[in-house]
């Protein structure tokens, strides 16, 4: 058998309490099927129901009992007569035994392959488990699942324990839940998992629908001291899934040729620029880099000369307080240390490593290369997870840390620097309180809606649909989003009714107003209309090409303020985050613009624009938290306009709002209380970072 062969089989409840989720249970196990057909073809998968009114297997021949359960299909290799089967469940008519059902399927697994496989072979229970189990022969219920939990471990087999339950079960005795419960949990204790889940989006998340076998990233020592080495293994925690990778497809192959791959290999030649003709072979091409207009020619064994090599290995650097390792400091994936199976002495020091920083709040900064060959370092974390059942060890989950130059920095200005007439309300701030914990996933009480372990990918799960549809016919048109995808994708139409009355109370008491910036843009492009423009096709084209432009030039990143708009260049300058002195960059820059032009004007002729761009600045530091800057400024300006004899400047600075001090209550690094701000004639102070 393959190595990673797996024998599988479905045992699915069909009885009148399941009629509801059988769509949904057949997607799932549909879905199952077709990631098997792309991913293990040649894994083979049987189905058995129960719930049935009619009995079809094995051990009803031969010793009688197991009503009601019917195999619908034997063991054999995934194809797609499998899917097509799964979308048609039978419904049954009578209750039926899920225990009855798991030892079924335990029988079909041990006939067909004996004692291989172990390890490969996997029962998946569907139920809701609400009725009742029947009396055994002999003994309790207790010790006959006891016996059934000891031969599935004793065979090598596994089993998926999904058990469905609404959030309000009607009509059921508890009684039976319960006993039934307990049964699960006992059979489920030692090689099998149990879920409940709730809904249908859950189930579709539940099921396991790939098998994926876990694979050392390294082997060997965990470095604590030079004389002290704990032997580990470190396994991937979780991984990304993705698209599976599309293979090209060739039709050139004879219908006839039966042992045809259909595979398009891609070969690649080299010519020579001199000869185009002449093909270049291998050992006459060299890499060559650029180093500015030139291509320098690097040989292999001089870039091997030049590799970094660090040795295969694991040190520990260190150790630091949890809290100063934030967790959006983490990449890529999670890894898990653990300890050599099987090494007691490994087992004993990472558990008591692990306990120790548990309780000392600490973790781990290690290094790691692991293997031997690899061009880069990793540093990372390393986090204890204290195991709370008795057989499983003690280990560590394993996080990489970004370098200095992975961190990118972002400057916000604080929403309490803002100026009062933007700060919300109490009534805006608790109608912003309750739209948010409206919108809450895990309100306290609740269980978590759309819980990440039980909810799949909803573009991966309509690609696959979109697949089976394709082998069937290739000129298939993509389907609609299914409704279980689209209560993941769209917002809760239940949870919206519900609370309608949250979300018009922050309609109502944020009011929605037009953007002035965009209405001052297009009042612009309008006045800029070309002269001989007079149709109104023509007019409508020239708006449409200078918005175009206006649109293109916010793109670009301005690095000096200009004549024409030194305002816009400002706002622009001020608000760029890729580095942060910018922000000093355009105060400075817009200081000295209105300096030139107070200095250089004719008879006042530039002074509106100077107040214009004192009003822009005004706001720069107030959203960018540098009142200081302004407030010495601007004495600095009063004193000009007395030196320079500019009355009309200097009354026009005395009424204007825009050329007023920044108070304290505008922005709490200010020194200047309000009923001063208000008063522009006070001593100046000495002048700071002008």
């Amino acid at each position: 058998m393959a190595r990673n062969k797996e024998g599988l089989i479905l045992v699915l409840d069909v009885g009148p309490s399941m009629h509801a989720l059988l769509p949904e249970v057949g997607k799932v196990c549909s879905m199952l099927i077709q990631k098997k057909l792309i991913y293990n073809k040649f894994d083979e998968v049987g189905v058995i129901v129960f719930g049935t009114a009619d009995t079809k297997n094995a051990l009803t021949v031969e010793v009688g009992g197991y009503e009601n359960v019917k195999v619908l299909r034997d063991i054999k290799v995934v194809d797609g007569d499998l899917v097509e089967a799964l979308h048609q469940l039978p419904r049954g008519s009578v209750r039926g035994d899920f225990l009855d059902a798991i030892v079924v399927g335990m029988d079909m697994l041990i006939k067909k392959y004996k004692e291989t496989n172990k390890g490969k072979k996997r029962i998946c229970l569907i139920t809701n488990a609400d009725t009742p189990t029947k009396d055994p022969y002999q003994g309790t219920k207790e010790d006959e699942v006891k016996i059934v939990a000891a031969q599935m471990i004793t065979h090598g087999i596994k089993m998926d324990c999904v058990v469905v339950r609404a959030k309000q079960v009607l009509d059921v005795d508890r009684g039976i839940l319960e006993e039934n419960d307990h049964l699960l949990n006992i059979l489920c204790h030692k090689s099998s998992s149990k879920v409940y889940v709730e809904s249908a989006t859950s189930l579709l998340g539940a099921l396991r629908t790939r098998n994926i076998s876990p694979v050392t990233v390294y082997r060997g020592d965990f470095e604590v001291t030079p004389k002290m080495k704990i032997k580990v293994w470190v396994y991937k925690k979780t991984s990304e899934e993705r698209f599976p990778t599309l293979k090209k497809y060739s039709d050139k192959a004879p219908p006839t040729d039966k042992f045809a791959t259909h595979e398009i290999k891609v070969d690649y030649e080299y010519k020579s620029v001199e000869d185009p003709n002449r093909v270049v072979p291998p050992e006459q091409r060299i890499k060559g880099y650029r180093y500015g207009p030139q291509v320098v020619p690097i040989s292999s064994a001089e870039l091997d000369a030049v590799k970094f090599k660090p040795e295969k290995g694991v040190r520990l650097l260190g150790f630091t307080d949890a809290s100063n390792i934030m967790r959006h400091y983490f990449m890529k994936d999670t890894n898990l240390f653990i300890a050599e199976p099987g090494n007691t002495r490994s087992i004993l020091a990472i558990s008591a490593l692990a306990r120790a920083m548990k309780e000392m709040n600490k973790v781990a900064i290690i290094r790691c290369v692991w293997r031997q060959g690899q061009t880069n370092v990793v540093v990372g974390v390393l986090t204890p997870n204290v195991s709370e059942k008795d057989n499983v060890p003690d280990s560590f989950y394993f996080n990489v840390l970004p370098f200095a130059e992975d961190v990118r920095e972002f400057q916000f200005p604080s929403f309490s620097s803002l100026p009062s007439s933007m700060q919300p309300n109490e009534q805006q701030q608790e109608a912003a309180d309750k739209l948010v914990q409206m919108l809450d996933l895990a309100p306290t009480g609740k269980e978590e809606v759309l819980q990440p372990n039980l909810t799949p990918n909803p573009g991966l799960e309509r690609f696959y649909r979109t697949l089976e549809l394709r082998s069937k016919d290739r000129d298939a048109a993509v389907p609609p989003v299914d409704e279980i995808l689209r209560k993941i994708t769209e917002p809760d139409a239940e949870l919206l009714s519900e609370n309608r009355a949250v979300i018009e109370e922050f309609r109502r008491v944020f009011e929605l107003k037009e953007n002035p910036k965009l209405k001052k843009s297009l009042r612009r492009v309008v006045r800029e209309k070309p002269t001989g423009s007079s149709e109104e096709g023509e007019g409508i084209g020239a708006v449409g090409e200078a918005m175009g432009a206006v649109e293109t030039s916010s793109e670009v990143k301005v690095e000096k303020l200009g004549d024409s708009d030194p305002v816009q260049d400002f706002e622009a300058m001020i608000s760029r985050r890729d580095s942060p002195q910018w922000v000093s960059k355009a105060i400075q820059s817009m200081k000295d613009k209105i300096l030139n032009l107070v200095q250089n004007s004719f008879n006042g002729d530039t002074h509106q624009k100077a107040l214009k761009c004192i009003g822009a600045l005004r706001k720069g530091c107030i959203m960018e938290q540098e009142p200081k800057q302004f407030n010495n400024f601007l004495h600095r300006l009063h004193k000009l306009c007395d030196e320079k004899g500019l009355k009309s400047l200097s009354d026009h600075l005395a009424s204007s709002h825009e050329a007023m001090l920044i108070s304290k209550t505008e922005a709490p690094e200010s020194d200047i209380p309000e009923h001063e701000a208000k008063l522009f004639l006070v001593e100046p102070k000495a002048e700071q970072g002008s």
